[in-house]
């Protein structure tokens, strides 16, 4: 019997380790396509907020920005923090990521780094429609199509439906990386590692010497023994 496996990626196109992650995610899903193909899920950062970002508020994600940097070699364009009013709500970057991943699936991975670059590198406003509009066009995607999807019912639900997934699969850091095989999952990363220090556990997998079932069932044993 086939063993089905699959890669789980868990992000946001505006969370800034997800963009110092954008590299290893690259490369895993070039690698590894042909034994485990890459599921891209959006978290919804900071979904629906709705406060202009105070001067405090960007003294914390300013260090986080700085943490990225000095930690994964991620480059920043700080003039981002010389906005005023701006509203910091991901749900607009990741539901056109989700509306991406249904009207061209093979331009998923481009279009979320094309998010994270204006927003990050090129001082973009990455909540805007028209922001996103212009990415879909240089993916080949019709304007037009893309708007009336960004608008659809269908596409807030679907963007929903991630960050449910979210949670019930016990996700709360970005970026995280399951490996799924079969109907069993369990986490590769929690949060930034470099592609070298993953490559030993994906190639042992995908080779079939590292059983995420085993992994799952030895975890569970370990609690209960604990208990």
């Amino acid at each position: 019997m086939t063993t089905e496996r699959e890669i789980i990626y868990v992000g946001d196109p505006m969370c800034s380790w997800c963009w110092g992650f954008s590299p290893v995610l690259e490369k895993m899903a070039e690698d590894y396509k042909d034994d485990a193909p890459l599921r891209v899920i959006v978290g919804g950062l900071h979904a629906f907020d709705t406060e202009p970002m105070s001067d405090r508020y960007k003294a914390t994600i300013k260090h986080h920005w700085e943490q990225v940097a000095e930690t994964t070699g991620a480059e920043f364009n700080y003039a981002f923090f010389d906005r005023e009013g701006f509203v910091l709500d991901t749900e607009p970057a990741c539901r056109a990521t989700v509306v991406v991943r249904n009207l061209k699936p093979e331009a998923l991975l481009s279009f979320y780094e094309r998010i994270h670059k204006g927003y990050y590198v090129e001082d973009t406003d990455t909540t805007a429609l028209e922001t996103f509009l212009d990415y879909a066009e240089k993916e080949g995607i019709d304007r037009e199509e893309f708007r009336a999807a960004f608008e659809s019912d269908e596409m807030k639900q679907q963007t929903l439906d991630d960050f449910a997934w979210c949670q019930q699969a016990g996700v709360s850091g970005f970026p995280t990386v399951v490996l799924r095989e079969d109907d069993t999952m369990a986490a590769l990363t929690v949060g930034y590692q470099p592609f070298d220090s993953l490559k030993p556990v994906l190639d042992a997998w995908v080779s079939g010497d590292l059983s995420v079932k085993k992994q799952v069932e030895a975890a569970q044993r370990a609690e209960q023994n604990a208990s």
